[in-house]
């Protein structure tokens, strides 16, 4: 029926691949397109804190809400459609992100932007598992998150640079013409699988196995199924836990906290908020081998040390009792830096507790936590901004700001908990620790 792919990918593969992740490049510039200009969004629609965080809130949820049908979509139509749409979707947003002459329609074309992101990651993974022998399916996947993040540095650096050269409307057309451009070139380049095969499957070039690629969540009782396994819950709460600090800063409240709280530049704030996306790429190679190298001890070595350093880091900027210096706002970003890498190893949690059949349930359910922690985090700042009467740009100051991000200790700390809670239960549950017997009296 099929033939084996090569042990080497061909040319081709790495033509479809390099245009994926490209487009995952631009779909991350879309997701952050708001990094840099959060306070020229707050004043050109008059929002307040509250409002201004719907933008990002709304955006998650949308691309939250959307990882089951695009993964039942991309069972039946395959990559090339999906990525194309998602693309189209992502235009459509910025386009009327560009000329939205009210905030309701703005924070609508945000929702169209998290739809059309949705497509983009979950597609160049099926593209990377239909492409490419299964051996390497691992380091592409790494290799594509990695140039992904690249997308950031684009939101908050070259975007920001385009609006105060232009004006708000060339800047977010722009975005939307890039967005049509893409659609175009996906839809040239990309194929759903090589000319050799029928359908999505997936080779492993060592045994010759073929196996179908799917990616569509379960049924209810699937669902069920893999939540009712402590080690899917672990990953839940690691990827609830790990990387809601960085997302909110990095989406919304970053630059505006180092620029009207913290009184630095605006060439200063995007060039510490870029550190923070650097310092997450050269982190993640390192995280990814600890992690395989520490299977019993994620957790405990990786997953709660990082939930630590992230907290003690603000904490300390919180406290200080002037603006803080420029190192230890560096060390911050360093910090929150580290959410994003240990987010990763929640999909080891679900990989290792979960049989293949099951695997797509148990993801969508980790990737859950980590959006759900990020919308709540950026609600929860924007609104304890509002209740200290700090909820417009005229009027943030540093000491709100600190009050605001304390409202991340809550989830850090709830966090924390069942992480420790669900790891003592999966040991227990895969027998490598002993239930607590009940004493006697």
């Amino acid at each position: 029926m099929t033939t084996p792919a090569p042990p080497a990918p061909s040319w081709r593969a790495w033509v479809i691949w390099g245009v994926g992740a490209a487009a995952y490049i631009l779909a991350i510039t879309n997701r952050t397109s708001l990094a840099a200009v959060g306070v020229d969004t707050a004043a050109r629609f008059d929002a307040d804190a509250s409002t201004l965080s719907m933008f990002a809130v709304l955006q998650l949820g949308v691309y939250g809400f959307m990882q089951i049908p695009v993964g039942v979509l991309l069972d039946r139509y395959g990559a090339r459609p999906i990525i194309t749409i998602g693309m189209v979707l992502m235009a459509a947003g910025q386009l009327v992100m560009a000329f939205s002459p009210t905030v309701g329609i703005a924070i609508a074309a945000r929702m169209l932007i998290g739809a059309g992101d949705a497509a983009v990651f979950p597609s160049v993974l099926r593209l990377i598992a239909t492409w490419f022998p299964a051996q390497r399916a691992p380091v592409m996947v790494q290799l594509t998150g990695i140039f992904g993040q690249f997308g950031q540095i684009i939101a908050i650096i070259p975007l920001a640079a385009l609006l105060k050269a232009t004006t708000w409307s060339i800047t977010f057309g722009s975005i939307a013409g890039l967005g049509v451009l893409f659609a175009v070139l996906v839809f040239a380049v990309i194929r759903n699988h090589p000319p050799d095969r029928a359908a999505d499957v997936s080779v492993n070039t060592d045994t010759g196995a073929i196996t179908v690629v799917t990616s569509a969540i379960d049924n209810r009782v699937g669902i069920r199924a893999a939540w009712s396994h402590p080690g899917t819950r672990l990953a839940f709460w690691s990827h609830f836990t790990t990387p809601f600090a960085g997302t909110a800063f990095i989406m919304l409240w970053g630059i505006p906290f180092l620029t009207a709280g913290e009184g630095r530049t605006r060439a200063e704030a995007a060039g510490i908020t870029t550190v923070l996306v650097l310092a997450g790429i050269l982190i993640g190679p390192f995280m990814g081998a600890l992690s395989s190298r520490l299977p019993h001890l994620r957790s405990r070595a990786l997953v709660l040390p990082t939930i630590a350093v992230q907290m003690v880091a603000w904490l300390v900027v919180i406290v200080w009792p002037q603006p803080a210096p420029l190192w230890l706002l560096l060390l911050l970003v360093i910090a929150l830096a580290t959410g994003g890498p240990a987010s990763m190893i929640a999909f080891d949690h679900a990989r290792t507790h979960n049989p293949r059949h099951r695997l797509s349930t148990a993801t969508g359910i980790t990737n859950s936590g980590g959006f759900l922690a990020g919308l709540l985090a950026i609600f929860l700042i924007g609104l304890a901004l509002d209740l200290q009467g700090a909820g417009t740009p005229a009027t943030f100051t540093l000491e709100a700001f600190r009050l605001a991000f304390l409202t991340q200790v809550p989830l850090w700390l709830v966090g924390a908990f069942f992480i420790a809670y669900e790891r003592k239960r999966t040991r227990i549950h895969i027998g490598l620790d002993q239930p607590k017997r009940p004493q006697r009296g």
